[in-house]
């Protein structure tokens, strides 16, 4: 009888649960978290949105939209999407797909037949996928518009003078450009601009009200500067030129409003009143299209440690803990974000930032998921810290050495009047050089300036006009006769008008 009782005892205190932590213990804890790796950080400004089974569970906005000023973040201030922007694009993408006025594999040359690259086969072949997944082996063509003022279609035309890096398919390469070529064919399809029809088949179904597809759109204040470090001083800084590759990456929106996307985009695209993709659509977008080589991916893989790392369409995916996840970052500069999902869990994260690269934005991801689905006690700003702490001490270490093999006591090989003039190339625009004193002034596109000084024969460096550049180089080529040919500015190569 002893033992029966006892036995019933220990049955009553197995199946006894005790309470675990509320979920509003939960929430207050995680915000909590949120400010303290804010500051650690040093970001001025962030907002923060967490998605769990369709509902917005958590929305919050911390310190302020520019430092040295009074204004709030909050629920509604605005931030940039920057290259979140791509999920949303191809989604419309997917509404085309489903109208069955394209196919995933229809050819690109079909709908833009002006959209030529450097190998004709790769023109032939260029599928409408391959232009959301980084794989056509075109290397990396921000130049053409951080260098340069120029409309789409110019960005576009230029592409055909871009050697590859590698066949096409044959590996993963981040390509901005081929979004903006996903635009033309929305346009080209839909007859409609892409600003128009993102505004008109998703910012207004979903009651996005505080989103735009381009900043020069938003009409009042309730918005952050962008901010970064320079000389050791966090300050406010100019806003990234992003109007003309828009499908990239130039949406401008609200913690409130990417709460609305984020539930759309964790129920198969379903909203109050209907869905924006079919479910098989909606599934395509999300399969692995493309493997990510380690060197491709965020240095904080290297302490998650994920087995495997794809891009589908407009998202990144990699394991952790077992589950997957589908995310994207945002960066421009001064500007961050990071939309992150655990789809088995139905969960959903958002955080926007107002400062360059705060890495912040990734602690933040897998801290929510722990904290709302996959449990664990692992302080991941305070992981994240040092490795980015590290990074930041190679950057100075190189630029340390660089600066240490400057040869002393040489002179340039010409008068500075003889470096000056105009120089030219068809892929990367014009460049003019002139003299004020003892430096070279170079004005890149008419969009770009800096001013050089003499660093070693015939190499000069010095600050970009937008000092949060950092500082330029360029070094001279001279012809048989002793005359300047060439210049290589921050590498990209110009010829001297004769």
């Amino acid at each position: 009888m002893k033992n029966s009782i006892y036995i019933v005892f220990i049955l009553a205190l197995l199946s006894f649960k005790l309470p675990g932590q509320s979920q509003e213990q939960k929430i207050k804890d995680f915000d909590a978290y949120i400010e303290k790796a804010r500051l650690d950080w040093r970001a001025p400004g962030m907002a923060v949105a967490v998605v769990k089974d369709g509902k917005v569970i958590f929305k919050k906005g911390y310190g302020v939209r520019e430092l040295g000023k009074e204004d709030k973040v909050d629920t509604e201030t605005l931030f940039a999407c920057a290259s979140t922007t791509k999920a949303m694009t191809a989604t419309c993408i997917g509404m085309l797909v489903d109208e069955g006025k394209i196919k995933w594999d229809d050819l690109v040359i079909t709908y833009l037949p002006e959209y030529q690259l450097y190998d004709p086969a790769v023109t032939r072949e260029l599928r409408i996928r391959d232009l959301l997944t980084h794989n056509s082996g075109v290397g990396n063509t921000d130049f053409l518009w951080a260098m340069m003022d120029v409309p789409a279609k110019e960005i576009l035309n230029r592409m055909r003078l871009v050697k590859p890096s590698y066949s096409l398919r044959a590996s993963f390469i981040y390509q901005n450009v081929f979004y903006v070529a996903a635009g033309q064919v929305i346009e080209k399809v839909s007859g409609k601009p892409w600003e128009v029809f993102i505004q008109e088949r998703i910012f207004t179904p979903l009651g996005m009200t505080r989103t735009a597809p381009k900043r020069k759109y938003i009409k009042d204040n309730n918005q952050v500067k962008p901010h970064d470090e320079v000389e050791k001083v966090i300050k406010a800084i100019g806003y990234t030129k992003d109007d003309e590759v828009g499908p990239a990456g130039s949406v401008w929106s609200s913690i409130d409003d990417m709460g609305k996307w984020m539930a759309c985009m964790l129920d198969s695209s379903k909203y109050t009143g209907g869905r924006l993709l079919k479910a098989a659509t909606w599934a395509e977008m999300f399969k692995p299209a493309v493997i990510v080589p380690a060197n491709e991916f965020y240095p904080t893989m290297k302490i998650i440690k994920p087995n495997w790392t794809t891009y589908g369409f407009g998202w990144f995916q990699h394991d952790y803990k077992g589950k997957k996840i589908n995310y994207h970052t945002g960066s421009l500069s001064g500007l961050t974000a990071i939309h992150a999902q655990l789809p088995d869990q139905k969960l959903g994260i958002y955080v926007f930032g107002n400062f360059d690269h705060a890495e912040v934005r990734h602690a933040l991801v897998y801290k929510a998921f722990d904290v709302f689905a996959l449990g664990g006690t692992t302080d991941w700003s305070k992981e994240f810290l040092p490795l980015y702490a590290e990074i930041k001490a190679k950057n100075e270490k190189d630029r340390k050495d660089f600066e240490s093999k400057r040869v002393l006591n040489t002179s340039p090989s010409l008068s500075l009047s003889e470096y000056a003039g105009k120089y030219s190339d068809p892929l990367y625009g014009d460049l003019e050089i002139t003299v004020s004193e003892n430096n070279l002034l170079v004005n890149i596109n008419n969009f770009e300036k800096a001013s050089l000084q003499h660093w070693h024969y015939n190499t000069f460096r010095g600050p970009f006009e937008k000092d949060w550049y950092g500082k330029a180089v360029a070094n001279f080529t001279l012809d048989a006769t002793g005359k300047v040919r060439k210049v290589n500015f921050e590498g990209m190569e110009f010829t001297k008008a004769k």
